[in-house]
């Protein structure tokens, strides 16, 4: 029976950073479906200012906690006070582990944004996760990971291709774009220590059943994105690819690229020269530290972006396939609007494409709209909901066919 409009779901979320604070704010927009929503993180006065300009915005009250997602423990004391019916991850990918941890013990369906990443090992992979299948399933709930935007729409945007456009699809391109000018010299648009390892991480693309392997920034497309323009657009390996190549038919090659101004880049490579993108502890007068873990320390935090950012976003997948035994091209994508999405919920429109996909996600496992036991990918359900949902709930989409 669906749980739609229920009042007596429990939801709690776990991180309070820009995804954390659109997260709470689009789940109190759908207070039916989520019932008495919690926000924990290890500081909780991060949490309260968001329930605070929850409050005053929408007249809805949400509670707050102050929990250490590095501790099953402590993970598990939570649980069991607050009981909620769902955990939304969007801490530190670092914590996935942990918190899917206390999850099965306590019986409690979980969602996450990105997959497990080690502190000490700059690698991104799933393999941890899917691991965990079984002991979901014995304990009767679902994992439901990389429910962001990249990951997450864009799986689902690969499997409504493949569910309306194609027989098989040989060929996706995975595009991200963010226009959006904060006015920083150099800033990351979310967890700098995340942003900066993903970019300067060796690049992957997966063709003919192999996976690739180039430099960090080899190759670079220059691509038009709609209602922004032509951008200079660099492969990089990104962590939907390795699940979308096990439940895509007939794919032949999958790249991702996104887009970087020449000012990140030279700042980017300024700080990897000198050693500052290092994640190894180095002795800095008697005192351990981790490189980047201090640089972090040193730029804008993600969070404070939001009022000074302008201009838009674009992600999308370019597909290429046959229908019907024709060739056929489909090109699906979303435009937002940064200073609209910080009008909305007090965030950029980084942290608004990927929160509102994970409330979606969250939204649908409540309503037993996606639902089963194990631990699942987004382009393993009926994409056809989700989509609905993306319209409806400030992404909307558009398609382009040849």
């Amino acid at each position: 029976m669906s749980k739609d409009n229920n009042l007596n779901n429990k939801t709690l979320i776990i991180g309070a950073g820009g995804v954390g604070n659109v997260v709470a704010f689009k789940c109190a927009m759908n207070s039916k479906t989520f019932g008495e929503i919690t926000l924990a993180s290890r500081t909780l006065s991060k949490c309260d200012t968001i329930a605070k300009n929850i409050k005053e915005r929408l007249s809805i009250s949400i509670q707050t906690a102050s929990v250490d997602a590095d501790s099953i423990p402590n993970l598990i004391t939570l649980f069991e006070e607050i009981k909620p019916n769902i955990v939304i991850n969007v801490a530190l990918p670092y914590q996935d582990l942990t918190i899917m941890d206390a999850c099965t013990q306590c019986g409690i369906d979980y969602l996450d944004t990105a997959n497990y990443e080690h502190p000490d090992t700059a690698k991104f992979e799933y393999k941890e996760q899917w691991e965990r299948n079984k002991q979901f399933k014995e304990a009767n709930t679902m994992a439901l990971l990389g429910s962001g935007f990249d990951p997450g729409v864009t799986n689902v945007f690969c499997a409504y291709a493949m569910k309306h456009y194609f027989d098989e699809i040989h060929t996706i391109d995975i595009l991200d774009c963010n226009a959006g000018d904060h006015g920083y010299p150099f800033a990351t648009n979310f967890n700098p220590e995340i942003n900066l390892r993903e970019v300067s991480a060796k690049g992957r693309y997966w063709e003919n059943g192999k996976w690739i392997e180039t430099e960090p920034m080899e190759i670079m497309q220059v691509w038009d994105y709609p209602e922004i323009g032509e951008k200079e657009s660099y492969l990089l390996y990104h962590e939907e690819m390795e699940s979308l190549i096990k439940h895509i038919k007939g794919l032949k090659r999958i790249r991702f690229f996104m887009t970087f101004g020449e000012s990140y880049l030279t700042h980017m490579k300024c700080l990897e020269n000198v050693g500052m993108l290092g994640i190894k502890e180095i002795e800095h007068k008697g005192q351990k530290i981790v490189p980047m873990e201090f640089l972090a320390t040193l730029l804008p935090d993600p969070a404070s972006l939001g009022e000074r950012t302008t201009g838009k976003t674009n992600i999308g997948i370019y597909a290429k396939g046959l229908k019907n035994g024709k060739e056929k091209t489909v090109y699906i994508y979303q435009v937002s609007d940064h200073e609209k999405c910080y009008a909305e919920v007090l965030s950029q429109g980084v942290s608004y494409t990927t929160g509102v996909p994970a409330m979606i996600g969250a939204k649908l496992i409540l309503e037993e709209k996606w639902k089963a036991e194990g631990v699942f990918n987004m382009e393993e359900f009926d994409p056809d909901p989700f989509m609905e949902e993306l319209m409806s709930q400030g992404l909307p989409w558009r398609v382009e066919e040849k």
